[in-house]
């Protein structure tokens, strides 16, 4: 029996998307401050994805255009070049979280965001002992210990001989949301310096959020960027899994600023307010964008 075709954007979306995920030339992105307010904006964002996978992205940000696409040899490519460079200066920098979460996927998460990853990826240090390999709680407790260090010295410090064991140790407590990079350097060699993620954000990580409030917020903080979602996309771009997409998806519909039309396709049809902590009006408008006509409620 053939598959269903996969769902289609339509073009009106796609152009609400270029609006918002900076996918226009006008909106191109080309330093640090910009960057860190196109993640502000969006919420979430992958580093170095292009056009082959959904969600926004720096690369293509940097690129000013939808059709983006890593090309072979990286290391020749300008728009690369570039969109790392900003990758290293946002991780020094320190003003949005940057690591490698759920599934492998690397992100960039606005600091207003970071209490609903951490709701459902983080790891609390009462539940270590019993979530983390023995060799993550080696790397933490030198971190604990030193603070920071470079990626050789911590491998030494904790004991693990064997990189490809270090790498998926600290791959752990980076899914886990304990531990980030908080510097890179080239020379003498390429490292990357290591911190616990809650010396970098302590209020955004010791703040408690419900997990059904935390799966509302990311699919809110997606669709108000996406104008609309198509079955498994939110799943696929957070790594969430799909009952959980449908959950947050599913709570918007029940707050009235949703619609699904299909099952698992969901528009926006009201005004997304923002939920950041410091500004109780909801005019804050980061987070928040007007009703797309694609999902305007008929009043007839």
């Amino acid at each position: 029996m053939p598959h269903p075709p996969r769902p289609q954007i339509p073009p009106e979306v796609d152009e609400y998307r270029d609006a918002r995920w900076c996918r226009e030339a006008t909106r191109q992105i080309e330093t640090a401050i910009a960057a860190e307010r196109f993640i502000e904006q969006v919420g979430f964002a992958a580093c170095l994805t292009d056009s082959r996978r959904p969600g926004p992205s720096l690369y293509v940000a940097v690129c000013g255009r939808r059709d983006a696409v890593l090309p072979r040899n990286v290391q020749k490519d300008p728009e690369t070049s570039l969109a790392w460079t900003l990758k290293d200066e946002l991780v020094g920098r320190g003003r949005v979280y940057y690591a490698k979460l759920a599934r492998g996927k690397t992100f960039f998460i606005a600091p207003r965001m970071i209490p609903h990853f951490h709701a459902i990826w983080g790891v609390r240090r009462a539940e270590e002992k019993q979530r983390l390999s023995r060799h993550a709680l080696a790397i933490l407790r030198v971190l604990r210990r030193e603070w920071e260090m470079s990626t050789g010295d911590l491998r030494d410090e904790a004991g693990i001989a064997d990189r490809k064991t270090f790498t998926r140790a600290l791959d752990e407590l980076q899914a886990a949301m304990i531990v980030v990079p908080s510097a890179v350097y080239y020379l003498p060699k390429f490292t990357y310096i290591w911190t616990l993620a809650v010396g970098r954000f302590p209020q955004p990580l010791v703040r408690r959020v419900k997990r059904d409030t935390a799966l509302t917020e990311i699919a809110r903080c997606f669709l108000s960027g996406a104008g609309m979602t198509i079955p498994g996309e939110l799943a696929r771009v957070t790594g969430l899994s799909r009952p959980d997409a449908g959950r947050g998806n599913r709570a918007l519909v029940a707050e009235g600023c949703a619609e699904m039309p299909s099952p698992g396709t969901y528009w926006l049809t009201t005004r997304v307010e923002s939920r950041h902590p410091s500004d109780p009006s909801g005019d804050f408008d980061v987070n928040s964008c007007p009703a797309p006509r694609w999902g305007q409620r008929s009043t007839a």
